[in-house]
């Protein structure tokens, strides 16, 4: 078995013909040939579900028959397990796969295996070798995927590591990115291949469990959930850059917001250049978005409640339209945001830097959840008496709070599990919710000083402010139901 760590990259077509003339590559013979392969699954996709990837590839007059182990990219980070040997095509010998649970499954599958769709293209590669043990094979790979009669293109590089460390391929990365348009690949060929064979609409992508042990070093779980995070993002990005649909917007927040509040929880074991480097950066980010989902939330649920109460209001229809335009606006700015070159770099860097945070000292997981998360839990307590009243920055705090105390047990989950999580868990977002709510209409409050101000928005002030004043009993009853909770760390 071998294992295969890669960087995958996008680029524009332009900058396909530049990659030649980059000075890392100057004077280095580059080779070219044609690559097309053939992918197998059951008609039930059983081989997608166990995140295995089988494959037949032609390369000259040879033909391959490749097993990996489907990676889940972050930062365009591929690593993953992969089994190659000689084959013919439509044949299958899984002999070479030494992993006894992997080739036990194929062997049980071999009668179902059918091909599903192919990919044909042309990878120019580069030997990059500057010295100190360093290899890297660049790939340009440009063609088609195939499926099911419908075609998506192929133009990417692929950086793949043959001997030195993922710093040197990530510094490497990063140098190509100084003057090409690199951006981080979110899904492999076959993962791409997948969506155009299932034929269906682009979809939001919510946050996954992740898989984090008590045995496991603090750092080694951050690592873990923070490229979660990244690919949380990542599954959103072509959602906000080429659709009007609100919810990728909102998970690519949530996104951020988990990565930052992650952040925050190992904020004492991390190294205070990278909070301090990185948290400004995915803050800024992270505001650009807030603004377009709160135009998405103010036009979707505020303003139908604006436009009930007002019927046949001048004052709403000049709100409704002056949103409609702010929102436009916002959410160009989010997708500028997203296909800047400083995002691109952003992923890059970030995720290298993850990945080199030292372990020394850490401690195990289970030893850093219960001070971890009572540390979160005497932050709520010590501002739920303020939220009740009129103070909104004290309501926003809570609420600030709560999220990060909600996204702990999410990413605990794994060594929390059991009743006194699930109610917990439960009495913790029925709060978050109210809060959320209650910011909705103090952001409703600012939006409307904005569009009509003066006289002009008083009435609709008074109804937005009574709407908050009705919420209050509701928050204080939540906020004595979550008190009551059992803690679901006090066995840890």
């Amino acid at each position: 078995m071998a294992t295969e760590t890669e960087i995958k990259l996008s680029l524009p077509a332009r900058a396909t013909s530049q990659l030649a003339r980059h000075p890392l590559l100057a004077g280095v013979e580059s080779h070219r040939q044609l690559l097309v392969n053939t992918y197998y699954d059951t008609p039930t996709s059983r081989l997608r579900s166990e995140r295995i990837v089988l494959r037949h590839r032609r390369k000259g007059r040879a033909w391959l028959l490749t097993v990996k182990t489907a990676a889940i990219l972050s930062g365009g980070l591929a690593q993953r397990s992969e089994w190659e040997a000689a084959g013919q095509l439509g044949e299958f010998d899984f002999s070479h796969v030494d992993d006894a649970a992997v080739r036990s499954l194929l062997e049980s599958l071999r009668g179902e295996l059918q091909p599903i769709f192919t990919t044909r293209f042309t990878r120019q590669t580069w030997l990059f070798e500057p010295g100190d043990g360093l290899r890297v094979e660049v790939a340009l790979d440009r063609g088609w995927i195939q499926a099911e009669g419908r075609r998506r293109m192929i133009r990417e590089i692929e950086l793949e590591l043959l001997s030195g460390t993922l710093s040197d391929l990530f510094r490497l990365a990063s140098d190509l990115q100084s003057t090409l348009a690199l951006h981080p690949e979110a899904s492999s060929k076959s993962d791409r291949a997948y969506r155009l064979l299932a034929n269906a609409p682009l979809g939001a992508v919510k946050a996954s469990l992740v898989p984090v042990e008590g045995s496991m070093s603090t750092i080694a779980a951050f690592r873990l959930i923070a490229l979660s995070c990244l690919n949380h993002l990542q599954s959103n990005e072509e959602g906000v850059c080429n659709t009007e649909l609100p919810e990728f917007v909102h998970q690519a927040r949530v996104a951020i917001r988990r990565l930052r509040s992650a952040m925050r929880l190992w904020e004492p074991l991390l190294p205070e250049t990278f909070v301090a480097r990185f948290d400004p950066l995915w803050q800024s980010l992270a505001s650009k978005l807030g603004d377009a989902r709160n135009w998405d939330v103010f036009i979707a649920e505020t303003l139908p409640a604006l436009s009930e109460a007002f019927p046949h209001s001048a004052p709403i229809e000049r709100l409704a339209l002056r949103s409609q335009r702010w929102r436009a606006s916002s959410r160009a700015a989010a997708r500028r945001a997203l296909r800047a070159p400083d995002y691109s770099r952003l992923l890059i860097e970030f995720t290298a830097a993850v990945l080199g945070l030292p372990d020394a000292r850490a401690g195990r997981l289970d030893g850093f959840v219960p001070r971890c998360l009572g540390k979160r839990l005497r932050r709520v307590n010590e501002r739920s008496p303020d939220a009740l009243g009129a103070d909104v920055a004290a309501r926003h705090r809570l609420r600030v709070a709560f999220k990060q105390l909600r996204y702990a047990l999410e990413f605990f989950t794994p060594i929390l599990a059991g009743p006194a999580l699930l109610s917990y868990h439960q009495a913790a977002t029925s709060l978050q919710e109210v809060l959320g709510r209650l910011n909705d209409l103090a952001v409703a409050q600012q939006s409307t000083s904005s569009a009509l101000p003066g006289r002009q928005g008083e009435a609709i002030q008074r109804w937005l402010g009574a709407e908050v004043e009705a919420r209050l009993p509701e928050l204080a009853s939540l906020l004595d139901v979550f008190e009551r909770q059992s803690l679901p760390w006090k066995t840890l």
